[in-house]
This record gives structure tokens, sequence and C-alpha cells, in this order.
């Protein structure tokens, strides 16, 4: 096959042969929630389904990890027997909630696929809360059963658990699959808008809220990536067949109870026959790139911190990574500047690199951006994927045209239900006619979105708004930055003012009236930093790799 010099006619004649009528991936409007919007006609209905689906790929390899390799029918075998356990032995049936409170290891997903093929809500627990956390988390969700791991189970010890059983990770769940082996529970009867997942969202101000995801949800997520596969398939001059296990090994670095890992590889890779590479314990840049190379990983789905790591190796040359042919990154924005460091300086870098925006809410990308378009318009996050609409809105929720900046509004099945046990927070998140609001800034430019950040990351000084995400990408271009942060404090007279968090480069002699400076000469006065903190210590970041932006009141002015 030839493909033009210019790929995107090509690429817009083969979304419409692979979506349009009687196609693999038809789409066509349906009524979701009450709301018509487009859909694939050809899908799933219960993410049970996928579990039983999985036992055509037999005795390819599902997990690895440092010392297992579990196979699709090893894997189906233990998910049945302990779901038969939770079922016959602990009463849980579809609607109730299991809990998983893990650090990434296989039995977590062994844990979650049993819980869905009995039609239950699955709990990922943030394995990194700490006890009041913990007790909020379980008292909000009340599962019927908690998985807890050894380093955990003292924290969950004291907590009042009032209908919630216990069970280890290390002992009771390989006890039960042993009891109840080979029996398996007969299929859930649900409908594909019923409940399946329950995931916390970062809680970066307050109590976190609990995102509700549908079997639809999940599926959906399921069908993108086949899709996905199949436009990949079609560039490269094959015929995509789903009946046929996908060669590709994807490499699981983030915790599992984030819907990078869980609905973005766990969950679609059962359902496509490939491989997922399991990282355990914290994250090591060379250990990494050993299973990189040892693995042929094919595919990453990589936190900006995590890639920046990559670039401080300074003997990455002597790792073979050319079994990499995707390398996406998630979680939170990165700047143009960054992704063109990525592009030069690591071996797989130039045509691997892939940008992508995404929240809780939506179960999977909003927006991808290729190599190609990161290229052709640095900044952006690219084109809204399948089967999104995606809207500009002002603070009334009026429609805004193209260049105008505003709220991210969408709306696609892969919207949440709502936040568990909120009606008043779904209420102000997602509208009677499924429009969500994702709390973010952007603007849509030449079709493709780009973000300017969080709105209550929004900095308002005497009427001027001024958007964090652009003076830290002006920051990001002085080579004595290694990162930044960039938000608002209090100010008796403007409202507020500019402080910049920066982490210097190692033996770097950059001062803050030198960036004062260099943003001066580049941004409008009022988007100067007023206050500066130097530092050579890595800002923090949460479970799923952002930035933590709150906490930073302004006090002082000093180079630490």
């Amino acid at each position: 096959m030839t493909v033009p010099p210019d790929p995107y006619p090509y690429l817009e004649q083969l979304i419409s042969r692979l979506t349009g009528r009687g196609a693999q991936f038809e789409i066509v409007m349906a009524d979701v929630l009450g709301t018509e919007m487009p859909v694939m006609r050809n899908r799933d209905r219960a993410v049970a389904d996928l579990l039983s689906q999985s036992l055509a790929w037999g005795d390819r390899e599902y997990l690895v990890t440092a010392d297992r390799r579990i196979t699709f029918a090893e894997h189906a075998r233990e998910s049945y027997a302990l779901a038969t356990a939770l079922r016959e032995r602990y009463g849980v049936s579809p609607g109730d909630r299991v809990a998983i409170l893990s650090a990434n290891r296989p039995e977590w997903v062994t844990a979650f696929w049993a819980t869905q093929a009995l039609g239950a809500i699955t709990v990922g627990l943030n394995a990194w809360w700490v006890q009041p956390e913990l007790e909020f988390g379980i008292g909000h969700s009340r599962p019927r059963v908690v998985f807890v791991d050894g380093p955990r189970l003292d924290a969950v010890a004291d907590l009042d658990r009032t209908g919630t059983i216990v069970l280890t990770v290390e002992e009771d769940l390989p006890r039960l699959i042993a009891e109840f082996d080979g029996a398996q529970p007969p299929p859930p009867r649900i409908d594909e808008d019923d409940p399946a997942v329950l995931l916390y969202t970062s809680g970066t101000s307050g109590y976190p809220k609990g995102a509700l995801h549908s079997q639809r949800n999940l599926l959906a997520v399921v069908d993108y990536h086949r899709y996905s596969d199949a436009i990949a398939a079609a560039w490269t001059g094959e015929v995509y067949d789903r009946t046929t296990p996908s060669e590709a090994r994807h490499l699981l670095t983030s915790p599992l109870f984030h819907i990078t890992s869980l609905h973005n590889t766990i969950v679609p890779r059962l359902a496509t026959g490939s491989t997922v590479v399991m990282n355990q314990g914290w994250f090591d840049v060379r250990r990494v790139l050993e299973l990189i190379e040892g693995e042929q990983v094919t595919h990453w789905n990589a936190v900006p911190s995590m890639a920046a790591r990559m670039l401080e190796v300074e003997d990455i040359d002597r790792f073979d990574l050319t079994s990499l042919t995707r390398f996406t990154m998630s979680s939170e924005p990165s700047t143009p500047e960054f992704k063109a460091r990525l592009r030069e300086k690591l071996p797989f870098g130039q045509h691997t690199v892939v940008d992508s925006y995404a929240i809780t809410e939506c179960s999977t990308s909003i927006a991808v951006a290729s190599a190609l378009e990161l290229e052709r318009y640095p900044g952006t996050v690219g084109q809204p994927i399948i089967t999104v609409s995606l809207e500009i809105r002002d603070p009334e929720g009026g429609w805004l045209p193209d260049e105008h900046a505003g709220e991210v509004c969408v709306r696609s099945p892969f919207v949440m239900l709502g936040y568990w046990d909120d009606e008043e927070a779904t209420a102000k998140t997602i509208a009677p006619d499924r429009w969500l609001r994702t709390g973010d800034y952007g603007v849509v430019e030449n079709g493709r979105l780009r973000l300017l950040g969080r709105r209550a990351d929004l900095i308002q000084q005497n009427g001027e708004n001024i958007y964090p995400s652009e003076v830290e990408r002006t920051l990001s271009e002085h080579p004595a930055v290694r990162e930044c942060l960039v938000t608002g404090v209090p100010h008796p007279d403007w409202g507020q003012e500019v402080l910049a968090v920066v982490v210097v480069v190692a033996d770097s002699t950059v001062t803050k009236e030198d960036l004062t400076r260099f943003v001066a000469e580049r941004l409008a006065y009022f988007k100067v930093p007023t206050q500066w903190r130097l530092t050579r210590d890595l800002l923090p970041r949460n479970a799923t790799g952002k930035i933590v932006r709150r906490g930073w009141d302004g006090t002082g002015d000093s180079d630490d």
C-alpha cells in the first residue's frame, strides 16, 4: 500500500471506511442515559464477556512480572475460581462493591476480573493513602469485601469496617482460588449502563470524589483501542482481525487504581490478546529500561516525570529500545520544549512520542496528538478521539468559537455515570444532556485542543486572567529550569500575584532576577512572577504522577 505524501486525506478516507455503514467499527446514534450520542454498533454489553472471550487466547502471555508469566487461560481459571468464592462464600452479587487496596501485582488484576465476572463493582483504593484517607474511602464506598496486601493491612486494622470483610492478598486470595479451582459462576444479568468500576479522583482539595464508571464506559474504551489497532494495521498495509491476537507488549508503570493502567492497559489487553509487562515497586528508570529491552516492549503509557527521568540517564544508548513503537504521555500536559527534547535525545523519540489528554471522569483519552501532529501543532493535545464531542464554553455554559479560551466540555460514551453517593457534585459536573464540565481551560486551534490549565488554577490579577501553563511553558524554555510550577497567591491590592516554584538543574547559578528578566522579555508584565522559590528538590507528585499544586502559600521569597 502506498500512502500519499500528506497523510491526513488518507487518514480521513481510512476512518470513513472503518466507521461507515456496515463497517467493523460502524458508528450509529443511540440513546445513552436519555441522550442521543454516537456509539459503535458492534459492541459488547458486559465487561464479564471479555473474560470468557479471553479463553480463546489460551497459553499466550497476559501478565508478565520479574518472576511470573501468567497465561490468559491460567488467569481466567483463577479469576473464575475467585469469583465463585466471592459469590458462594461472601454473597457478592451484581452491584456489590469489592475493594482492592494493594500495590501493583497480578493478584490485583485477578481480583478485578473476579469482581467483573459477577457484575459487581470494583473499587480501586489509592494504595498511597494513609489511615484517615482509607477510613474515608472504605466508609464512602461501603464494600462487601476488601482485598488488602501485607504492607497496608495494619492501616485498615483499626478502621470501622462495619459489614466489610477483609481478605489478604498474600494468603486468603490464593487459598480461595485453590479451594474453588475449576468452578465458574453463571454470567451476570446486567445492563450496559450498570456500574462496573469506582475510582477516586486525586482529591487535591477536600475529599476525593468517586468516579463511577459503567459497563458501557469500559467496553467503549476497549473498542477505541481495537479501532486504534485497526488504524495502525491499515497504515502498514495489514488487515485488522479482532479474532487474531495482537503481538503488542504493553509496559505498565502507573498504579492500577488509575484509568491509564486499569481501563487503558489491563482491560483492553485482555480483549486484544496482547501482553502486559508489569513493573512492580517504585519507579526505577534503569530497571524499566531493562524491562523494555528484555521483554521487547512495544507500547508504554507514561507520565511526564517518568520521561524526564529517562532524559537523565547518560548511558541510555546502551539499552536496546528499538522495540518501542509508541510512547504515550498521559496524566498531565507537558510543554512542546520538553517533547522536543524527548524526540531529540531518546533513541525511540522521533516517531513514537504521542501526547494525550485524559481525566478520570472520562475513562480514556479525550484527545490524542500523534507524533506528526506534535511537530505540526506544538503545544496541542490533538483532536478528540472517536465518538467524543468537545466544546469550549464560557462560565455560563455558552458555546465559544475557535480561538476563544474557555472551559473544556465533552460528551461521549466514555463519560462516567457520575460521582458515587454525591448527587450535588454530579449535577455540577454533568448536565442533564450528559455534557461533562472538565474543569480544565482550553482553546481549539486548527481543530486541535490546546490546554491552558485547570479552572481552579486560573490566576486572576486586577481583572486579568493568567494561565499558569503559559508561564510554565515560557520558564521551561530556560536552560537552567528542570521543572516548574506556577500558581496564584493572595495579594492585598491585586487580588492575586504570580508565584513560580522552579527546580533548577544541578550546578546552576541562575537567580530569580535572571528568570524575571527572561520571562519579562517573552510575556506581558502582569504574567511575570513576582514571587520566586528556587530549589533543587523535585516537585511533589500524587499517585498518578501529577504535580501537587496545592499548599504553596506564597510566604517567603527565597533561593533555596
